[in-house]
């Protein structure tokens, strides 16, 4: 039976966190007039905003000054004013744009200093924002090149959308495991419309590396949920693929002719110990049926709630810093998530190409 090292599945609160990447930090539709919002992310405070020309922006919140948070301040569209000293910034580049207190005898010039702002972009309805290495020095938008923002996929331009959230009180590997865990299915989600312990049979998918993570290959789905089989009614083939990349997505799409639904799950860790789940999801099937947003977000709540109910009955557990395991080939997904995290930590550390650690495709078998 294979298991994982210590070093890499901790039990306990701490996790190695990835930087030099876009995370999602909170719904952009809560960033509206002069109003400012503030969020852990990474286990940084962050306040998040709206600027008079629609632009979001996100910036570490604490005064480069005197360190008081710049959310107990004041922002009228244009700056945020710190609430101690009256320090104002221009909040998408950071830099301070006025020091009350200085006077012409002063040589200091405010411009030169810049309080922390964060690359920040909107997406599907998130704030996502680039949280760079600690230690790397300033990183503003435009100074160099960032990797895309993450995105759900689409077929179309028609087509209607969800979004689902939850606070998971474990830390970020524990939430990403949970995440791409291909057995427990008939068990944390046993329903009606759903699935049932009864119906666990074998399993057998082809997994294929992709940049910086897998996927589970282009396959028929399993016809024991409920869902896939209400995709009968067109008539048509139904496939689904579902990939995994770093630091934390989780990609699945759904075709049944022109008919789609994809999605895009990711698990962001907020502090040291705890993390949030956040779903977006897009399609363009049963459109004609009445209040069909508000069906699906309801039966996804439950689906996610589920994992979340489970994720703090876990929690309880790893108080105590349990030893754990990883067994065959329905962990095998999360063996290939600290591997391919080890080999990111590693090329960042010696700027080398990151090695894939998976060298071909391979077919998985397991039952659920």
């Amino acid at each position: 039976m294979a298991t994982t090292p210590a070093s890499l599945m901790a039990s306990g609160p701490s996790a190695t966190l990835l930087y030099n990447d876009w995370y999602p930090a909170l719904r952009s539709e809560t960033l509206r007039g002069r109003q400012l919002s503030t969020v852990m992310l990474m286990g940084i405070p962050m306040v998040l905003g709206r600027r008079g020309d629609g632009r979001i922006f996100a910036m570490r919140d604490s005064c480069p000054h005197r360190g008081i948070p710049l959310s107990c301040g004041w922002f009228d569209g244009q700056s945020v004013t710190c609430k101690y000293h009256g320090w104002a910034f221009e909040p998408v580049s950071g830099q301070c744009r006025e020091i009350p207190s200085l006077t012409p005898l002063d040589i200091l010039d405010p411009t030169r200093i810049y309080a922390t702002a964060f690359p920040c972009e909107e997406r599907d309805g998130y704030a996502w924002v680039y949280v760079p290495e600690p230690g790397s020095g300033k990183l503003r938008a435009g100074e160099s090149a960032l990797p895309p923002v993450p995105e759900v996929p689409k077929f179309g331009t028609r087509y209607r959308s969800a979004h689902l959230t939850a606070d998971l009180p474990c830390n970020v590997d524990h939430g990403i495991i949970g995440l791409m865990d291909p057995a427990h299915g008939p068990f944390v989600h046993q329903s009606w419309w759903w699935r049932k312990k009864a119906s666990i049979h074998e399993k057998e998918k082809r997994f294929e590396p992709i940049p910086q993570g897998f996927r589970m290959a282009t396959h028929a789905p399993s016809g024991n949920s409920a869902p896939y089989k209400l995709l009968g009614v067109y008539g048509e083939p139904i496939t689904t693929a579902i990939d995994f990349v770093l630091p934390n997505r989780r990609y699945e799409t759904i075709r049944c002719g022109d008919k789609w639904f994809a999605s895009l799950t990711t698990v962001t860790p907020t502090v040291t110990n705890a993390c949030r789940i956040d779903v977006c999801g897009a399609w363009n099937v049963f459109h004609r049926v009445p209040f069909v947003t508000a069906i699906a977000k309801f039966f996804g709540n439950m689906f996610v709630r589920q994992d979340q109910e489970t994720m703090i009955q876990q929690a309880q557990g790893l108080k105590y810093d349990p030893t754990l395991m990883l067994i065959d080939d329905a962990d095998r997904p999360a063996k290939w998530y600290f591997a391919l995290k080890q080999a990111r930590l590693e090329a960042q550390r010696t700027g080398e190409p990151m090695r894939h650690p998976i060298d071909g495709p391979v077919t998985l078998h397991w039952r659920s």
